[in-house]
């Protein structure tokens, strides 16, 4: 029991954090939907439970895929996390889909229009309040983005420039970065059709945007799937790839590379290399070749294992790219190369 708390402690904060406070979240909407009514109030409270269910899910995954390799699973349970995130999604999937209905039913039969000054002030402070603690938790993981991606953090940068860097995240804070980022524009439309609905005829504002809610939860299904099954099945890392040959080729006895992926498991990526020498290099030199370009190469963001054989140099090009049209400055000089602790 001791070995699961201590596996917990590795899971991303940035998906507990998001959990506790989109549960704290769902609880106040559900109160105000039920005392009000409202069906855009409705959608929140489907949106901040289907977060929050996810969220949680995913804290244990990333967890547990931190667990060391055993002899039945002897490359690890770097996978764990992809699968996770793959079964979270189905939870947002059902919910996009209760919170689409519920705005198409309104739609198609609006409520009487304005509602009493108590329940305005009710949702308006709930879902203020809600946004509020949005954005408090964007912040966070989009703070997690930018320090895992070895950007700056500071300031205004994880409410801007974490929009840019997210992709290269680890999956499991991507999937809080953009959970909550609809979460917050979620709440803001919501306060808006709120409030169109209430000081203009147009009674079916909040049905749009109990939809517009829906099918933005359905966008980050999609885009958390589609990523997820790539991580499940092992896909390979193509711009890890180009630095890793970069890195490579900086190393003036490296002639060639007859082979080189990056299989990327998780928040982990594996590094498989086969590249030529120079003929006359003594077998110590050699040693400390592989020695100098594994340490840099696992200095690099996520890079976990790395295994380069060496081969003599036939004399044929098989790499895209010659070594003597590589710039041959060494890994951090200039910026070419980052080392990431």
């Amino acid at each position: 029991m001791g070995g699961f708390f201590k596996l917990l402690k590795g899971g991303s904060q940035s998906s507990l954090t998001a959990a506790i406070v989109n549960f704290i979240i769902s609880g106040l909407k559900g109160g105000a939907f039920v005392l009000t009514g409202n069906v855009a109030m409705f959608a929140e409270m489907m949106h901040s439970l289907g977060d929050a269910a996810n969220q949680f899910f995913v804290f244990i995954g990333s967890a547990l895929s931190k667990k060391s390799p055993t002899d039945r699973f002897p490359f690890g349970f770097g996978r764990l996390v992809n699968l996770v995130c793959l079964g979270a999604v189905i939870i947002v999937a059902i919910l996009s889909y209760e919170t689409v209905k519920e705005g198409i039913h309104h739609i198609m039969q609006p409520g009487h229009g304005a509602m009493s000054t108590r329940n305005l002030l009710i949702n308006l402070g709930v879902l203020g309040l809600g946004v509020i603690l949005e954005v408090g938790v964007l912040y966070k993981a989009g703070k997690e983005v930018l320090q895992e991606t070895n950007n700056n953090y500071k300031g205004l940068a994880p409410l801007t420039s974490a929009f840019v860097h997210s992709k290269n995240a680890k999956p499991a804070t991507k999937l809080v970065f953009m959970e909550d980022t609809v979460a917050t524009v979620g709440g803001i439309l919501a306060i808006i059709a709120i409030l169109i609905a209430q000081f203009t005829p147009f009674n079916i504002a909040e049905g749009i945007a109990s939809v517009i809610i829906g099918l933005m939860m359905f966008y980050v299904v999609y885009k958390i799937f589609m990523e997820n099954a790539a991580g499940v099945l092992g896909e390979h890392a193509p711009e890890m790839e180009i630095r890793v040959s970069q890195i490579l080729f900086s190393n003036e006895h490296i002639k060639d590379i007859q082979r080189l992926f990056v299989l990327k498991e998780g928040e982990d990526l594996h590094v498989e290399a086969t590249v030529e020498l120079n003929h006359h290099l003594t077998l110590k030199e050699v040693d400390d070749i592989r020695e100098q370009l594994t340490d840099i190469i696992l200095q690099q963001h996520h890079v976990t294992d790395v295994n380069i054989e060496f081969k003599d140099n036939d004399g044929v090009q098989a790499w895209p790219e010659r070594a003597d049209d590589m710039d041959h400055r060494m890994p951090g000089q200039n910026g070419i190369f980052k080392h990431h602790n």
